[in-house]
């Protein structure tokens, strides 16, 4: 009987700890010996305090591009399709977890075409969606999103379009130009018709946004300028109602581009009708880290609306593990979930070899993984270890709780399962010197070392059974 005991409590006391150091000497690797006693607090210390709740947490992924649905259909044989689909949507040994994806409606600049899910002769235009179709994604996208979804059934699926037909469009072409006035009913159409395709084949899309980066027109692949009064009107008089008569559990996300823009979801929130069918504002990371606070800022003016994290890709720019690591763990991870998001998707799941396929647009693009073209051959890059910290352990449902965070170079963020009392504590070193630290919540704490430009996750049980 006492054995039991004293094992219980070392059970209790015990905490899970695993570490990607900036050298990839560890990646994700478990570390031992760390359990919670008396310590004295040390100078650099992180207190959790579980009493401090946010926002609830959908999950964390990364987009299903038609590249990556590609050269996971057509690059891996079945055998190794289904074991990575497997390791980055399933939860058992192993598994990074993914609970969220995001889609593009028709081409982005990763298709190896440019289309639209009705694309017409020049000069011709179909205002009743006629030849509207999702006959374009059956061969790889349709298959890899299913095949995800067996892997995890509770795999939540985002979409957005780049471009709407070039037909709606002042420019006549996917290329550039911007939604004509006349065309806001029939694009809602276009859109709501996509979800309706989806979900008949077992594909249910719990959120859309209105446009990708609505403030940008690319020059070499589809792209849209939609400002937010027009945003505000398609959202307001015409998708929303669509999606409200048919009784369609769709979340209409606002926005979806940079930090750096935060007047713009502002003026569509500030539109009375728009409003009432906006559930929340999407963001993206391509300027300056210190725009960052904009989503709390968005999110303080509008707190009833959800905050999302929708996309942010690694590349070759940035190619340096020591470097890129703790910047993408610290921004994208732990800063982006500090400012209130409850979902983080990275871009390209997977890319091969070249950063591709794509045809125009991001030329050195990096995946979560990387598919051998010529090999079938998986490379784990730094998104995906970045990513699998907080997706591997952090569960949908789970809510953000209050830590210390900024702290000699160390950023964290904390997370509380309601189920069984777990918490998830995510550090980053970002500094050039190991840290020796203690983590405390209430009376007990642990010592942890993260060596520099590193990253940790800990787990750990509520004391005592105490939520």
């Amino acid at each position: 009987m006492a054995g039991t005991a004293g094992a219980a409590r070392s059970d209790a006391a015990a905490v899970g700890g695993w570490v990607t150091t900036g050298d990839r000497t560890r990646l994700l690797a478990p570390e031992s010996g760390l359990h919670f006693g008396a310590a004295a607090a040390l100078p650099v210390h992180i207190e959790v305090d579980a009493a401090q709740r946010f926002q609830t947490m959908a999950g964390f992924g990364a987009s299903i591009t038609d590249a990556s649905a590609w050269l996971i259909q057509h690059k891996l044989d079945p055998e190794r399709r289904q074991a990575l689909l497997q390791e980055l949507f399933g939860r058992g040994p192993g598994g990074a977890g993914f609970d969220l994806t995001r889609l593009s409606i028709g081409a982005s600049d990763f298709s190896r075409h440019h289309y639209s899910l009705d694309d017409r002769p020049s000069g011709q235009t179909d205002p009743t969606l006629a030849h509207f179709s999702i006959e374009p994604n059956r061969a790889e996208l349709l298959p890899v999103v299913k095949q995800a979804l067996v892997v995890n059934p509770r795999l939540q699926i985002m979409a957005s379009p780049w471009s709407a037909p070039g037909w709606m469009k002042t420019s006549g072409s996917l290329i550039k130009g911007s939604l004509r006035p006349d065309m806001h009913e029939v694009f809602a159409r276009y859109l709501l018709r996509y979800v309706q395709a989806y979900a008949a084949e077992g594909v249910p899309v719990f959120a859309l946004t209105l446009q990708n980066e609505p403030h940008f027109e690319p020059n070499d692949y589809p792209g849209m300028r939609l400002e937010a009064p027009a945003r505000a009107q398609i959202i307001g008089r015409h998708l929303g109602p669509m999606l409200e008569q048919q009784r369609l559990p769709v979340q209409l996300i606002d926005w979806d581009h940079n930090w750096d823009e935060p007047q713009s979801p502002l003026a569509v929130l500030a539109d009375p009708v728009a409003r009432r069918y906006v559930a929340g504002v999407g963001w993206h990371c391509y300027v300056d880290e210190k725009y960052l606070v904009n989503q709390t800022l968005v999110h303080d003016a509008h707190p009833d609306k959800d905050t999302w994290f929708t996309e942010c890709s690694g590349g070759e720019w940035k190619p340096h593990w020591h470097e890129t690591l703790p910047w993408m763990v610290r921004t994208i991870v732990i800063g982006t979930t500090r400012g209130w998001a409850k979902g983080v998707l990275m871009w390209n799941l997977a890319l091969d070899e070249n950063h591709g396929p794509h045809l125009g647009g991001c030329k050195d693009c990096r995946g979560v993984v990387t598919i051998d073209s010529r090999t079938g051959a998986v490379t784990r890059n730094l998104e995906y270890y970045a990513l699998a910290h907080a997706s591997r352990f952090v569960r949908p449902g789970a809510r953000r709780i209050a830590s210390t965070s900024d702290v000699a170079q160390l950023q964290s963020v904390a997370f509380h399962h309601a189920d069984d009392g777990t918490r998830v504590l995510v550090v980053c070193n970002s500094s050039d010197e190991t840290r020796r630290f203690t983590v405390g919540e209430g009376a007990r704490r642990f010592v942890a070392s993260l060596p520099r430009n590193s990253v940790a996750t800990y787990v750990w049980p509520a004391a005592g059974g105490v939520p």
